[in-house]
């Protein structure tokens, strides 16, 4: 037998675990140590998946039910009791049956699974990021042992605006470029704020790829009729990236408001720089409306583009992971361009270079259909170098994209226990079997590997995603075409030293070497 307890005790034990081990003022277990409890720890080859102490994924994990995702973690009991805790929703399901009375050959396991289900079924899904963060208030009201700098309420360039009655837009007709990130600190959109903005007009609204709600994944996003009055012009389309003249005829000022991720290929920046450059020949002053980097200022790396590689997803020759924000590449794009842009940047407030976007107080929304977490934004940098291969997949059109990928040529097992014998900062992997719905394989079971991030501080996404992409080129020599990844690597010298099998400490050196210069570059555009 091992501990008897009551649902209520346990109840304060879930909470706790939730709580990430503290319950008010009292400190059970650090962090650090239920981080560790409840992410994988299992050897590397091996099929079960356990945390410390914790069930994640094994033979025993029906507990677990059909429903509750990968993240959520639990224990079972011999006499028939069961515990699962699933953070992203904020839930824990406790079970206690005497199932050894009258006699042993009685079975719970089914029971389990289907109370486990029956919970999940009822339960609206809710934002881990916030989750996570609420948690860490909890344990101390002091987010910063999450490895960040203390939490703030900052202000991005739209809530300075709005609280300023858009004095610099008085009596101009805006045009603005946004999406579904184009919101307050309180939820407002952009387009309703100014629509109801006094002295202003709203005259045309420009969208980015995925459109203006951030949901179409595909190679033409149409025009748009908008319910405020502005047409709504899609700017990703083939042969059309840019406004045009006739699209500005009835434009004072342009504005830009949307939310970047932090990474090179990212085409909200590009739209961005072209947006600039259709501006200054038509003579239009540009408005950037500062937002937050998500995954902090502080950390730039990966391979600076080759200009002879630049392309609609590598507009200027800087690192993958620049550590800048839009206000701050649009000041440095306008100069080292020599656009000409009549360019002003609307600063945040309160913002500072160490912050996680979780860290700041503003609502999350899934910048693109494929990040939906600001984890995924952190290992984004790295997991899509590798895309433009043509037979692989990243995780699009699963349930974590950028947090898995695979290929029905990957033996799962075998990449966890290279990559976890490779030990690289800040993650683990183990092996999973995904069915993408949409995208590369859809329809089709493929092998691969799960990324789990321990130490988000520690995380270093390019050199991950070169060590994903070196181990991948030894196990797999003839599946592995670089040359399709050229564009989104940006730097075809990295092709080179992969075939001349070059370390990927020695390379990923090269690549941090190169960034110096981007860095003494950088320094005179940063705001923060």
């Amino acid at each position: 037998a091992g501990v008897f307890s009551t649902a209520d005790d346990l109840a304060r034990f879930a909470r706790m675990m939730r709580d990430l081990g503290g319950r008010g003022e009292a400190i059970i277990l650090s962090p650090l140590s239920v981080i560790k409890m409840t992410t994988p720890q299992s050897p590397p080859g091996k099929a079960a998946l356990r945390g410390l102490g914790w069930d994640i994924d094994s033979r025993y994990a029906s507990v677990r039910g059909d429903l509750f995702p990968m993240g959520s973690y639990g224990h079972s009991g011999f006499t028939g009791t069961s515990v699962w805790i699933d953070p992203a929703t904020d839930t824990f399901v406790i079970l206690l049956t005497n199932r050894v009375h009258p006699t042993t050959k009685t079975s719970v396991v089914s029971l389990r699974s289907h109370v486990a289900s029956a919970v999940a079924a009822g339960i609206d899904a809710v934002d881990e990021d916030r989750l996570r963060r609420e948690a860490f208030q909890r344990r101390s009201g002091d987010p910063s042992e999450s490895g960040g700098s203390k939490a703030t309420e900052v202000f991005t360039g739209l809530d300075v605006l709005a609280r300023d009655g858009f004095r610099p837009f008085a009596g101009k007709r805006v045009g603005l470029i946004t999406n579904q990130t184009g919101i307050d600190r309180n939820g407002r959109t952009n387009i309703d704020l100014l629509v109801k903005a006094e002295g202003v007009r709203l005259s045309a609204v420009f969208s980015p790829e995925h459109g203006i709600d951030g949901v179409l994944d595909q190679a033409k996003i149409p025009d748009a009729a908008g319910s405020h009055g502005a047409p709504i012009y899609s700017l990703y389309q083939p042969g059309r990236r840019r406004p045009t003249a006739a699209m500005l005829d009835d434009v004072d000022v342009l504005v830009f408001d949307i939310q970047d991720v932090g990474a090179r290929f990212y085409t909200y920046i590009t739209t961005m720089a072209y947006a600039m450059e259709a501006a200054a020949e038509h003579g239009v002053p540009f408005y950037v409306l500062d937002r937050p980097n998500p995954i902090t200022g502080t950390v730039v790396e990966g391979p600076v583009l080759d200009e002879e590689l630049r392309s609609f997803i590598g507009y200027f020759p800087m690192p993958i992971r620049h550590g800048m924000t839009v206000g701050e590449l649009a000041r440095m794009f306008n100069q080292e361009r020599a656009i000409g842009a009549r360019l002003e940047v609307i600063e945040m407030e309160r913002w500072s270079r160490g912050q996680w976007f979780d860290e700041t107080g503003l609502p999350w929304v899934n910048p693109s259909p494929n990040i939906r977490t600001l984890d995924q934004a952190l290992l984004y940098p790295g997991i899509a170098i590798l895309e433009g291969l043509r037979d692989y997949s990243v995780g699009r059109g699963t349930d974590t994209p950028f947090e898995f990928v695979g290929a029905d040529w990957i033996d799962g097992r075998l990449l966890a226990e290279r990559l976890n014998r490779r030990q690289p900062d800040g993650v683990g992997f183990y092996a999973v079997e995904r069915t993408p719905r949409s995208s590369k394989f859809a329809g089709v079971p493929i092998s691969g590997v799960q990324i789990a991030i321990v130490d988000r501080e520690a995380v270093r996404a390019t050199r991950l995603g070169l060590e994903i992409a070196n181990t991948l080129r030894e196990l797999y020599p003839d599946q592995v075409m670089l040359s399709e990844a050229d564009r989104w690597i940006g730097d075809r010298s990295t092709r080179e030293d992969l075939a001349n099998n070059q370390s990927t400490d020695a390379i990923y050196q090269r690549w941090q070497r190169a960034t110096q210069t981007f860095l003494r570059q950088r320094q005179r555009y940063l705001l923060y």
